[in-house]
């Protein structure tokens, strides 16, 4: 089993960077790929990134790419979310996500969560 903590949220304006952090717990960390996920007031939760165990392969939403920049950190048993350009849209509460594949599986739900790290970006 993998716990996860987020940190890092904040208010911040636009055009301004922010990283988010993600402590995770369990030995099986280093075998898993992580991922976050974002969801706004009034909306669902959409995907953000993912990483594989490794960190050798990254997915990212349309949205964010070319933006946003996952890594990972597996000595540590963190996850990070560099986030550059931000713009009023990625006001959101963000979710550090595991999922019990060495490869991140579009298909299928994350199988464990953060409590989240809200981020606000004002215009």
């Amino acid at each position: 089993q993998v716990h996860v903590l987020e940190s890092g949220g904040g208010l911040v304006q636009a055009g301004g960077s922010l990283r988010l952090s993600c402590a995770a717990s369990g030995r099986t960390f280093s075998y898993y790929a992580m991922g976050w996920f974002r969801q706004a007031p009034g909306t669902e939760r959409e995907f953000v990134a993912s990483i594989s165990y490794s960190g050798g392969t990254t997915y990212y939403a349309d949205s964010v790419k070319g933006r946003f920049t996952i890594s990972r950190d597996n000595a540590k048993n963190m996850v990070y979310l560099q986030m550059n350009s931000l713009k009023p849209e990625d006001t959101a509460d963000y979710y550090c996500v595991s999922q019990r594949s060495p490869y991140w599986e579009s298909a299928r739900e994350p199988d464990y969560w953060g409590q989240g790290t809200q981020v606000t970006v004002s215009s």
